[in-house]
């Protein structure tokens, strides 16, 4: 898989997504350690059981754009990586932005 996203033609260092995704393979998504895939294998990568999925695109969100590291993200650094947000499942794809939020 990273192969097919980063053909390394050219034989040089390998980017840190790449490095990260073949760790990510070896260490949780080939569970039997064979190097490949098989059906129970891709089905727990697609849909873990043990999974928040609202819980880790929130928490995605707030690493991304939390730019003081405080964990609360302030109107500005929302506005300033709004792409983020309306791109994301999490706001329902931005409209939830346009609402007023005592939080903000």
């Amino acid at each position: 898989f990273p192969a097919d996203m980063f053909p390394n033609e050219e034989g040089g260092p390998e980017p840190d997504w790449v490095i990260t995704e073949r760790e990510q393979f070896s260490d949780f998504r080939d569970l039997n350690k064979d190097g490949k895939m098989d059906k129970e294998e891709i089905q727990r990568w697609i849909l873990p059981q043990d999974y928040d999925h609202a819980l880790a695109e929130a928490r995605h969100l707030v690493y991304e754009s939390d730019v003081d590291k405080d964990q609360k993200l302030t109107k500005e650094e929302v506005l300033n990586n709004w792409n983020m947000f309306v791109g994301s499942q999490a706001t329902n794809y931005g409209e939830d932005l346009t609402r007023n939020h005592d939080e903000l």
